[in-house]
């Protein structure tokens, strides 16, 4: 069955973990979540592809576990904070994955996380089309009032 289509497909560089992916992306969600346990993560390590057929995965899903996709897997259900637990297996870090998903270095990811993040100009939308936010009508700006200093503070010195 294909996925519905929403309004919030169309936000570049994500894909909104919905009721749909959740769905989805049980079966990749679940076997991250085995990763928790030691003995899982040996028998994964020892046997990557016979492991994962203890889950219900499609072939698309079971690939980019296996090439370590982790744009596609969030497209295909994955849950970010589950399929960390993978790349933790592997013994990245989280800023590592979140660096390869972005296509920059680390350094380069973090000082654009520290400096405010990803620029919203031309990162709008993936198809060009933004709405602009509706104007509720007969509703005027408010006007910011100035910041004044308390009495009791003014009195001091």
């Amino acid at each position: 069955m294909a996925r519905e289509q929403h309004d919030y497909d169309d936000i570049p560089g994500t894909y909104v973990f919905d009721q749909d992916r959740s769905r989805q992306g049980f079966g990749i969600n679940m076997f991250c979540m085995s990763l928790m346990k030691d003995e899982n993560r040996k028998a994964f390590k020892a046997n990557e592809a016979e492991y994962l057929k203890k889950f219900n995965l499609t072939p698309e899903q079971a690939d980019a576990i296996l090439k370590r996709d982790y744009n596609r897997m969030l497209e295909l259900g994955g849950n970010i904070y589950f399929t960390a637990k993978l790349g933790a297996t592997d013994g990245h870090s989280f800023r590592h994955l979140a660096a390869v998903m972005t296509g920059s270095s680390q350094d380069d990811y973090a000082n654009m996380m520290l400096a405010g993040g990803r620029s919203v100009e031309g990162n709008r939308s993936r198809s060009g089309k933004v709405a602009k936010p509706a104007k509720k009508p007969g509703k005027k700006p408010a006007k910011a009032k100035a910041k004044t200093r308390s009495k009791s503070r003014s009195k001091r010195g």
